[in-house]
């Protein structure tokens, strides 16, 4: 049948894996030093990982392409080697895809290559699955909400929640300051602009420098608001990042968006790289910029 899915050009693809936490299906896993679809069969072809992508690699097209037959699907990556076929059993055993996954093993003995990936329990369903934890790829660029409300609970036994807790205490003596993160990731670079944790969130747009210059950084301004960062001297890509913006506005639908920018001139870019997003959006948004100089003082504020 024909349907529309995503193509990746490798040409353009480093490799980076930032798409592999825009795809809400797992499908993209980066292997051998390039972003591939590891399963034709859970890729939507809605492209919810287009803004992800910095280089502009993934687009959607409409192909032939089998709808959710494994077995089909799995022929076609014994061909391209061993590392994509460990890719695409991990993405089913993350996913407790427990029947596509005996399809596979089933292929594979047919083919007699189940004995090159280990025993039988190796093939098995993972208990992973049946956890719904995310599939495998770089921990530093799984997008997750966290700190939504009071600290989590600390399981008591063997005196080692009292330790911690005593341990805690103690150290927020020291330091009362606590952290206001709430998401991960941050750089805007790597965050997925579709990610449940922007859904209507008040944003923080901050350049790179601000929170090594501001002391109550946290309590002033990223209190209650979801985080990117940027640097619009340093970074590439900024048309990318103009394009997340927008889509943060129009889907996410941010509530605001106050720009935090050091003094010199070069970090007004991340002042016109929201604005700019906001011209090229359907919805408009309040956005309220704020300049600090080197020592953290607060130099101007104003409404754009």
């Amino acid at each position: 049948m024909k349907r529309k899915i995503i193509t990746i050009d490798e040409d353009l693809c480093d490799g980076c894996g930032a798409c592999t936490t825009g795809c809400p299906e797992g499908a993209l896993r980066v292997v051998d030093g390039k972003a591939r679809l590891v399963g034709d069969l859970l890729c939507d072809g809605l492209g919810a990982c287009l803004g992800t992508c910095p280089r502009g690699a993934i687009s959607v097209e409409e192909r032939e392409a089998v709808p959710y037959d494994e077995r089909v699907v799995m022929e076609s990556m014994i061909p391209k080697g061993e590392a994509m076929i460990r890719a695409h059993l991990d993405h089913l055993r993350s996913h407790g895809e427990d029947g596509f996954l005996k399809t596979a093993v089933a292929v594979l003995e047919e083919r007699n290559l189940a004995s090159a990936f280990g025993p039988a329990a190796d093939l098995a369903p993972s208990p992973r699955a049946a956890a719904h934890e995310p599939p495998a790829g770089c921990p530093g660029l799984r997008s997750f909400a966290f700190r939504q409300g009071s600290a989590a609970p600390v399981p008591s036994g063997s005196g080692i929640a009292e330790g911690f807790l005593a341990g805690e205490a103690a150290s927020r003596a020291a330091t009362p300051a606590r952290s206001e993160l709430r998401q991960w990731p941050i750089q805007l670079h790597l965050i997925n602009p579709r990610a449940s944790q922007f859904q209507g969130a008040a944003l923080l747009l901050a350049a790179d420098c601000v929170a090594f210059s501001v002391g109550d950084f946290h309590e002033r301004f990223l209190k209650g608001r979801a985080l990117a960062i940027a640097c619009p001297k340093l970074d590439e890509g900024l048309d990318r990042y103009t394009e997340k913006l927008t889509v943060l506005i129009d889907e996410a639908k941010v509530d605001t968006i106050t720009v935090v920018r050091m003094q010199v001139p070069c970090c007004g870019g991340i002042t016109r790289m929201a604005l700019e997003a906001r011209s090229k959006a359907h919805r408009n948004v309040p956005i309220k910029s704020v300049t600090v100089d080197p020592e953290g003082t607060m130099l101007e504020e104003v409404w754009l």
